[in-house]
C-alpha cells in the first residue's frame, strides 16, 4: 500500500469530475433528479482522490456510492442516474490492481461486480452493451496488473543493477587500493633492506615510489568516493590496454624487470574487455612481486586474434606449493572478471619454473 503518492494529479483529476458533472447535471434534459446526479458525480470524484492509498476504500465509495444512489433514484419512482461522469470511476479499478493487496482486490472484485449487476438489472441496455461493458471494467483491471507487475520487473533490475555496482565497487577497491599497498609493502621492504645495507640512493628511491604509490591510492579512493556520493559508479577509471604499458614504470623496480609485448589486431576491442585484460595484468604482477623468491623478470604478452584476445603473465621465480592450497581473492576474482566476458583462465606452474597466468576473452559478446 501506498503511503507517499502524488496527490497534486489526483486533485486536478477530481477538480475535472467535479467540472464535468457540473456541465452533464446542467445540458441533460433528460435527467430527472439533478442532485442525485450532482451528488454521484462528487462521491466518485471524492473517491479518486484516496485511489492510490486506500484503494479498496475508494473503490468501495465510488462504486458503492454510485450504485446506492441510483437505487434511491430507482425507488423513488425516477430512473437511474446513468451519469457518464462516473465513467471516471474505471481508474478505481485501474488503482485498486495497481496499488491494492490481494485480499483487497478480491473484496473490490466483488463490489464491482454487484455495481455492475445492479447497474445492467436497473437499466438493461442490452447484451452487448452490458458484455461489453464488463469488458470495459475487466480491461481496466488487466492495465492495472500490467503496470503494477511491470513495476516489480522494473524494481528488480534496479536492485540488480545496484547488485553489480557494488560488485565492481568491491573488485575496484581490491584492484586499484590493495593493489597500490602491496606495492607499498614490497618497496618498503627493499627500501628496509637497502637501507640496511648502506644504499641510501636505492632506498630513497623506494621511498620515492611508495610516495608515488600512496598518492594514486588516495587519487582513486577519491575517486571512489566520489562516485559513491553521485551514486555514479561509471566515474570509475577504466583501464584499458594502453594502461598495462604504463605498469612498467609503477609496477618496476631494480629486482623485478616487467616486458610488456603486443601482438595481433588489438584494435576495436570493448572496453569491458579492455579493463578486464589490464586488471589480470595487474593483479599477475602483484603476485610475481609478492609471491615470486628470487623472481627477475615478468614478461606480459597480449595476443590478439581474430575471435579473442589472450593474455600470458608469466615470472621465473619460485613459489612453494603452500603458497597455492587455497585460491586467493585476487586469482577468484580474475577468474570471475574473465568468466563473466564469456571467457577462461588458466594459472599454474610453467613448464621449467616460475608461474605463468592465461587468460583468453571473446572479442565479442556471445549470443543469447
Amino acid at each position: 500500500m501506498r503511503t507517499d503518492p502524488d496527490r497534486g494529479g489526483d486533485w486536478a483529476l477530481a477538480a475535472v469530475v467535479t467540472a464535468a458533472t457540473l456541465v452533464e447535471v446542467a445540458v441533460r434534459d433528460e435527467m430527472t433528479w439533478r442532485p442525485a446526479g450532482v451528488l454521484a458525480g462528487l462521491t466518485v470524484a471524492f473517491a479518486l482522490l484516496w485511489r492510490r492509498v486506500r484503494p479498496l476504500a475508494a473503490v468501495a465509495l465510488g462504486f458503492g456510492g454510485v450504485t446506492a444512489i441510483d437505487l434511491a433514484a430507482v425507488l423513488a419512482g425516477g430512473g437511474p442516474v446513468s451519469l457518464n461522469a462516473a465513467s471516471f470511476s474505471l481508474l478505481l479499478v485501474y488503482s485498486l490492481f495497481r496499488w491494492g493487496t490481494s485480499p483487497q482486490k478480491a473484496v473490490g472484485s466483488v463490489i464491482v461486480l454487484l455495481a455492475w449487476l445492479v447497474a445492467v438489472t436497473t437499466d438493461f441496455p442490452g447484451a452487448v452493451d452490458a458484455v461489453g461493458g464488463l469488458g470495459v471494467l475487466l480491461f481496466a483491471a488487466a492495465l492495472g496488473v500490467l503496470v503494477r507487475y511491470r513495476g516489480i520487473v522494473r524494481s528488480q533490475e534496479v536492485e540488480r543493477i545496484r547488485s553489480r555496482e557494488r560488485e565492481m565497487l568491491a573488485r575496484e577497491l581490491h584492484d586499484t587500493v590493495a593493489h597500490h599497498v602491496s606495492a607499498i609493502a614490497v618497496q618498503a621492504q627493499a627500501g628496509r633492506f637497502l637501507a640496511g645495507s648502506h644504499d641510501l640512493d636505492g632506498a630513497g628511491q623506494a621511498l620515492e615510489v611508495i610516495e608515488a604509490e600512496a598518492s594514486r591510492t588516495l587519487a582513486e579512493m577519491r575517486t571512489m568516493v566520489g562516485s559513491l556520493r553521485r551514486d555514479a559508479p561509471e566515474v570509475l577509471v577504466q583501464r584499458g590496454l594502453a594502461d598495462i604499458e604504463d605498469l612498467v614504470a609503477v609496477q618496476g623496480d631494480q629486482r623485478l624487470r616487467i616486458d610488456v609485448e603486443r601482438s595481433g589486431d588489438l584494435a576495436g576491442l570493448r572496453p569491458s574487455v579492455e579493463a578486464a585484460l589490464y586488471r589480470v595484468a595487474q593483479e599477475s604482477i602483484t603476485n610475481a612481486q609478492r609471491h615470486a623468491r628470487h623472481a627477475s623478470r615478468v614478461h606480459v604478452l597480449v595476443d590478439g586474434g581474430t575471435d579473442a584476445v589472450r593474455l600470458s603473465v608469466s615470472d621465473d621465480g619460485e613459489r612453494g606449493l603452500s603458497n597455492f592450497r587455497v585460491p586467493g581473492y585476487g586469482l577468484v576474482g580474475m577468474a570471475e572478471r574473465v568468466t563473466l566476458l564469456g571467457g577462461t583462465l588458466e594459472a599454474g606452474f610453467g613448464p621449467d619454473h616460475g608461474w605463468t597466468v592465461h587468460a583468453v576473452i571473446p572479442r565479442r559478446e556471445a549470443l543469447a
